[in-house]
């Protein structure tokens, strides 16, 4: 059995809410299984950094709903795949889709809500909407 696949199995035991380091996934590992939300920072001390995981947890509901997990990385000596990939500089919020792909970045720490609203407009959250609730769109 393939790792990422033993990984999603655990992933569920994880409580939502609660964030995974960067240096313990791959971004392959969530390939059409979530949407990853990676925030990363060169601390886990920044200033900004606690605000973003504040506000994570705080509203973790509205990302479980939109089947977000939550990625962590303030380690850039670590240097994980998720950091390879994406290239941060100090604090990033990055948005991924269930196909890998990025759909957006931002500097400054946002509320669930805003993140909600941009997983939302998404085609691939539209779509599972419609499947879920036709006619919606």
């Amino acid at each position: 059995m393939k790792w990422s696949v033993i990984l999603l199995a655990l992933l569920p035991s994880v409580a939502f809410g609660q964030a995974i380091p960067a240096d313990s996934v791959s971004p392959d590992d969530f390939l059409w299984q979530k949407r990853p939300v990676v925030v990363f920072a060169d601390s886990a001390e920044d200033p900004s950094f606690r605000a973003q995981m504040d506000y994570i947890t705080r509203d973790a509901d509205a990302l479980e709903e939109r089947d977000v997990v939550v990625v962590t990385d303030t380690d850039p000596a670590a240097n994980s795949e998720f950091r390879q990939k994406l290239r941060p500089r100090g604090f990033a919020i990055v948005i991924m889709d269930k196909d890998g792909e990025v759909k957006q970045r931002k500097p400054l720490p946002w509320h669930v809500r805003e993140i909600a609203r941009a997983i939302d407009k998404f085609p691939l959250r539209r779509q599972e909407v419609e499947d879920l609730y036709p006619g919606r769109y």
